[in-house]
């Protein structure tokens, strides 16, 4: 089964819309972004969400004390980092690390070569100038199929009801990441989460 992440989670009742409607994963942004929050208003979300949900921070060129500060309070499982992070910054942690790439084009995909023995899985997003992530565009998902190696690949950038089909298709990623493709002006709307992971739980692999 594709796990479904909802990521810029900006409040409880965001949070908790996309567990009801199904989400595996819920993301918080704690890097500069719109969406950004502050690590107590995330520690308080988190705390208010069932079990077996995983609880995503993203990171970008965070200090690292400051990263492994808010990763030891415990509230968060997952950390994701879509900076250009020493390798040994993303080491000695409990919760699973997950290394973003913005992809450019196959050349660009060299760039997770050095992070190969220290992330638990790939995140692929859309590159674009002065972005980290949270782009709202696709990429060219046949460039995902060309990643080294057998970790967990995560597919973001640009998805939505429309088209995660299809890129499930392309790609069959273990994960797909969605922000702003479930947003009507900036807000998370129900309607399109139901949508999204209707769509996403009614694909069917075929090989």
């Amino acid at each position: 089964m594709v796990r479904v992440k909802i990521c810029g989670i900006q409040s409880e009742e965001e949070a908790n819309m996309a567990v009801r409607c199904g989400a595996e994963g819920v993301g918080f942004i704690l890097a500069k972004s719109p969406r950004r929050l502050p690590p107590e208003k995330v520690r308080e979300i988190c705390r208010s969400l069932p079990p077996f949900i995983s609880r995503v921070g993203v990171f970008v060129d965070e200090d690292p004390a400051l990263v492994r500060e808010i990763a030891e309070e415990g509230f968060l499982d997952v950390l994701q980092f879509h900076g250009r992070e020493d390798p040994s910054d993303l080491v000695g942690f409990r919760q699973k690390v997950v290394k973003a790439l913005a992809v450019r084009d196959e050349e660009s995909l060299k760039e997770l070569d050095c992070y190969l023995s220290v992330a638990d899985a790939w995140l692929l997003d859309t590159f674009m100038p002065d972005l980290a992530g949270g782009t709202g565009k696709t990429f060219n998902w046949s460039l995902a199929r060309r990643v080294r190696g057998d970790k967990p690949l995560i597919l973001a950038g640009g998805l939505n009801q429309d088209n995660v089909s299809k890129a499930l298709d392309q790609v069959k990623p273990y994960a797909v990441d969605v922000s702003s493709g479930v947003e009507i002006e900036g807000k998370k709307d129900l309607h399109k989460i139901k949508n999204f992971i209707y769509k996403v739980r009614c694909w069917k692999d075929v090989p």
